[in-house]
Order: structure tokens, then C-alpha cells, then sequence
């Protein structure tokens, strides 16, 4: 099959690293893959593993985008693809557009993946309009179905998958870890508590220094890190964490690592990784990663990420916002011994590229002549 996927851009999010992963798995399985977005640092990475990226802006919710549906329209025209995969909204409402003036002869089938919980309005709805629609979990297919409409036979749950073998088994490449403490030397000797993420105020990491303050408290061997970036022109909340840190006196307990492209060590490295996002979170990347890595994980009990623990680790399981709760966990959970986790098959990555050309082909064998 010819396959193009649409998205806003490629920077370092859960929906990036999923779409230029998937690609290349495409690509080992003898499928044409193209990958049109506005770029961004992964985009050599999608060249790299021998999918062709296409940029275009099609990233901005703005009117402007719109000048892009004519460009668009003629780029489905010389590359013919059989399945466009839209996976965010302003780039579905792009494609539709597009193939509005096509003869149905030259559509290709359409598949979107709701890869959150979306507004509920008619600029979400343009996602429930494919041929198939695909959720990322059962909490996401459950609001779709209540909010969207779409028939449950048009509807597949498929999970992000992880490739196990990026990540159980290995170890610590002693050379990383030398120059990790060498540029950080308060994390060594340790026990490193990390909570990975973007910096976003729904992410939750206001609750990780609440939960730090309290585990440094009864263990002072322990060190907080914060992993992942601001977003260009969100950095006032990261300012704010800042502050928060040295109000609680943790500013030589909590280090900020910021963007990183190392999370398989990091995984390796952290004795418990944390997942505290302040509402349901569709899926929850960085839960089934670290859980690949065999690094137990507490989060709270609620979206995608409770579905995964629900699933393999249930010992993670805390009261959602109960930052006194969650740091009891994670000071039970370093007193006893890494537990063996095993991750279902569901959760892994050829699941869910056998599990995704599944759609594509009902998606063509359904499409109207």
C-alpha cells in the first residue's frame, strides 16, 4: 500500500514519536510511507528510516491554513495514495477539503485517529468523518462513541504500541551514564524519582513537587528529575515551576534535564517513573515505555495511563490528585525489589501496526466505487 499520514508537525510528542515509529515499520513491511507535516527535529529521522517527509504548514488552527488545501489537493493527485491517515484536526480539515473536488475515482480512503479526548464541536467533529476511525484506548473509543456518533463498526481501539526490544533487557550504556553525572553530579548514588513529559500545566508537574517534598521528607537519598521541554512561547509555566521548586526548598533535590533524545537510558536509570496528569489522558506514552523498560510506575487512576497500569501493574494505581497518596506509593515501591512486568500484547508495537493495516484494509475493501 501507498500511505501518507498527515499531522501538525515533528517535535518530540507522544503523537510524533508514534507516527515516525509506525512509519518505519511501514517501511520493513514493504508499504510506500509518506509523512506531510510543517517538520521539526524528527523530520530527518522520518527521511533516515526511509519514509518521505513532505513539509507543509498545515499546523496552525488558523485560517491561513487553509491556503494549503490547494496545494494539498494536487499532492494527493501526483502521489495517489490508497489510505490518507490524519492524525490531528487542522490537517483532517485540510484532507476533507481537498478531495472535496477530486472524482471519487481518485480518493483515497481516509483513516483519523482521535488520539485524545477532542472539544466537542464541529471543528473536532471533521475526525469522526474518515472511513474508519481508530482510538487509543477504551476511555477515548467510549467518548467518541458518546460524543461523535460514529457507528461502532467504523470504530477500533488500537493502543500505541512500544518496541520491547528498544527497551527490556538492556543496560545502562556506561559511557551515557559518565556523562549524564558528570554534567548532573547530584544524581549520584540516588534514587532517582523521574517524571517525564512536556512542560504543561495539565501534566501535572505541580503535583510531582508536592509528592517530591513529602517523599524527600522520609528519604533524602532521593532526587526528583523532570524530563521533557516548553513549548516556543510556553516557558512561562516552566518559570513558575521554578519558583515552586525553591519555595519548596527541593532546588537540590529536583533537577530540570529539560528536552532530552535519551529517554531508553533514562528509563534504565530512574528507580520509579511518574505519570501525574491533572485529567484523563488518552493514552500515556511514557506509562507503557517505562513499563517496557521493567521501571515500575505510579499514576493516578484515571485516562489511558490507569488502563495500562490496570493492565500489568496495579500496584501503581493512586487516587487521582492525591499527591499524599502517590508519594506513599513511590516510598513503598523503593523498599521493595524492581518487580518483573510484562507488558501485554496489546501494548506492543507490531500489535499495533498489524493492528492499523488491519483498518486500512477494511477501509479500502469498504470504500465506496
Amino acid at each position: 500500500m501507498r500511505i501518507l499520514q498527515a499531522l501538525p508537525a515533528l517535535y518530540s510528542g507522544g503523537v510524533e514519536r508514534g507516527t515516525v515509529e509506525f512509519a518505519a515499520e511501514l517501511v520493513k513491511r514493504g508499504h510506500e510511507s509518506f509523512v506531510v507535516s510543517n517538520g521539526g527535529p524528527m523530520a530527518e529521522q522520518v527521511r533516515g528510516q526511509g519514509s518521505t517527509h513532505i513539509h507543509m504548514p498545515i499546523h496552525r488552527k488558523s485560517l491561513a491554513s487553509f491556503g494549503q488545501i490547494l496545494p494539498m489537493r494536487q499532492l494527493l493527485q501526483d502521489l495517489k495514495p490508497d489510505i490518507v491517515h490524519v492524525r490531528s484536526r487542522m490537517p483532517a480539515w485540510i484532507v476533507h477539503l481537498a478531495l472535496k473536488t477530486l472524482p471519487n475515482d481518485q480518493r483515497p480512503a481516509i483513516v483519523s485517529t482521535f488520539h485524545g479526548m477532542y472539544s466537542v464541536n464541529p471543528y473536532s467533529a471533521i475526525m469522526a468523518k474518515a472511513d474508519h476511525v481508530i482510538a487509543v484506548s477504551n476511555c477515548v473509543k467510549d467518548y467518541v462513541l458518546n460524543n461523535f456518533h460514529v457507528p461502532e463498526d467504523q470504530l477500533t481501539v488500537i493502543q500505541r504500541g512500544v518496541d520491547v526490544d528498544a527497551f527490556r533487557d538492556r543496560a545502562i550504556n556506561e559511557q551515557w551514564l559518565d556523562i549524564l553525572l558528570s554534567r548532573f553530579p547530584q544524581l549520584a548514588g540516588k534514587k532517582v524519582i523521574m517524571m517525564p513529559g512536556r512542560i504543561s500545566r495539565w501534566k501535572g508537574q505541580m503535583h510531582f513537587l508536592e509528592a517530591m517534598e513529602r517523599i524527600v521528607r522520609h528519604r533524602p537519598d532521593c532526587h526528583g528529575i523532570i524530563v521533557g521541554g516548553a513549548e516556543p512561547g510556553k516557558e512561562r509555566f516552566l518559570q513558575e515551576l521554578e519558583k515552586e521548586r525553591s519555595r519548596l526548598q527541593l532546588t537540590d533535590k529536583v533537577t530540570f534535564l529539560g528536552q532530552r533524545n535519551d529517554m531508553t537510558n533514562l528509563y534504565l536509570f530512574a528507580d520509579v517513573v511518574c505519570h501525574m496528569s491533572t485529567k484523563p489522558e488518552p493514552f500515556g506514552r511514557t506509562v507503557t515505555e517505562a513499563l517496557a523498560s521493567g521501571t515500575p510506575v505510579v499514576a493516578y487512576n484515571r485516562g489511558g495511563a490507569a488502563e495500562t497500569l490496570q493492565a500489568c501493574f496495579r500496584d501503581g494505581l493512586v487516587a487521582p490528585d492525591d499527591a499524599g497518596a502517590f508519594a506513599s506509593t513511590v516510598l513503598a515501591l523503593l523498599d521493595k525489589p524492581r518487580p518483573e512486568i510484562e507488558l501485554p500484547e496489546r501494548f506492543l508495537l507490531r500489535a499495533q501496526t498489524e493492528g492499523t493495516l488491519g483498518v486500512y484494509e477494511k477501509a479500502l475493501r469498504e470504500r465506496p466505487s
